[in-house]
């Protein structure tokens, strides 16, 4: 009588010993290639489950993975669609999303199918509308305050993100010309404001004398947008002529990452004492990946979430799964990295 035989309880085994054989030194990581920011610590967790990110208190709603989705492009043929997969992403996700330039919605609707995605997204989740500090200066110089809530209103968003872009507004051809300092604007604006407003930079950073300045004023949060990511003064003067770009290329070389935006702005927590206002950072400005990403949050003195814009445009343009695909990686090393990396302390 012939035993009975048992079942394999590794069908892949040979075929993957064959793979560790093959690829044993193509898979080799050298010292240099290290990544020195974190300690690995495989020994403290079990694998995450999915969703064991902890829920992070951020603009008055409850995230469940400590992203935001950047202001990105509006108005353009694309962007409905390109909204609406973000949006969509948000909602399954739990992430927080910024719109792009909300400028041709204040006389019209013609776009507004364009920006309203509130319902995709769903009322737990945090979306602010998004305008320049040109237009914002130009609202409050005319009278036409009232634009800016009944913005608000008609997208069902939850406060306004303002974008200080001096530089990008100076190389572009048809940019706006700033009147006052952005600092007086955003002043005037918070003392009329009956909503929650952002102030982000659109590729430079700030600097430590206007973070300082920001993080003493009553904002929701502050974006960094530091230098690392899109630069908009240099898209602009991609669209200027040759002589253009040659004269003021180095202008756009000019900024801060957000590793020394954070820095400072860890710094200015402390010092700053109860002239402190500004309660939460969104830390975008290249941020490349979940890694980057992780390893600014877990610095953060504040509150705080990680923003990317390009990382998400590059795969939110066609079919929503596509979008979905890129984003789950994205949650996924989050949780892989919450569970076995440790912030550096020694580097």
């Amino acid at each position: 009588m012939q035993p009975e035989s048992t079942p394999d309880l590794d069908p892949t085994a040979s075929a993957r010993k064959k793979d560790h054989i093959e690829m044993a030194f193509d898979s080799q990581v050298t010292a240099r290639e290290l990544d020195k920011r974190f300690c690995y610590e495989p020994l403290l967790s079990g694998h995450p489950l999915p969703g064991s990110i902890p829920p992070l208190p951020f603009l008055g709603k409850t995230l469940r993975t400590p992203i935001w989705v950047s202001s990105m492009t509006g108005g353009t043929e694309l962007a409905r669609t390109i909204n609406q997969n973000l949006a969509r992403a948000c909602a399954e996700f739990g992430m927080g999303m910024g719109l792009g330039s909300c400028r041709q919605l204040l006389y019209s609707d013609e776009f507004l199918p364009d920006f309203d995605v509130r319902d995709l997204l769903g009322p737990e989740l945090p979306l602010y509308a998004n305008l320049g500090v040109a237009q914002v200066e130009q609202l409050l110089d005319n009278g036409e305050y009232e634009c800016l809530p009944n913005l608000l209103e008609r997208l069902r968003a939850d406060g306004l993100i303002v974008h200080i872009n001096p530089l990008q507004e100076a190389m572009q051809p048809e940019g706006d010309r700033f009147r006052r300092p952005p600092l007086e604007t955003l002043k005037a604006l918070l003392k009329k404001a009956t909503f929650p407003v952002i102030a982000k930079e659109v590729g430079q950073g700030f600097g430590p004398a206007s973070l300082h300045e920001l993080m003493q004023l009553p904002l929701a949060a502050i974006e960094f947008a530091a230098a690392g990511g899109t630069n908009f003064a240099k898209l602009e003067l991609l669209r200027s002529d040759p002589e253009t770009q040659r004269i003021f290329a180095k202008m756009a070389t000019v900024g801060h990452t957000a590793a020394e935006m954070l820095e400072r702005g860890n710094h200015f927590s402390i010092t700053l004492g109860k002239r402190l206002k500004v309660k939460q950072f969104i830390l975008s400005g290249g941020v490349a990946d979940f890694l980057d990403g992780y390893y600014l949050i877990r610095k953060s003195e504040l509150p705080a979430v990680y923003g990317q814009a390009s990382g998400f445009l590059k795969y939110a343009r066609g079919d929503y799964e596509t979008l979905r695909a890129y984003v789950a990686a994205q949650v996924r090393g989050l949780e892989l990295a919450y569970a076995f990396l440790h912030i550096n302390e020694k580097r």
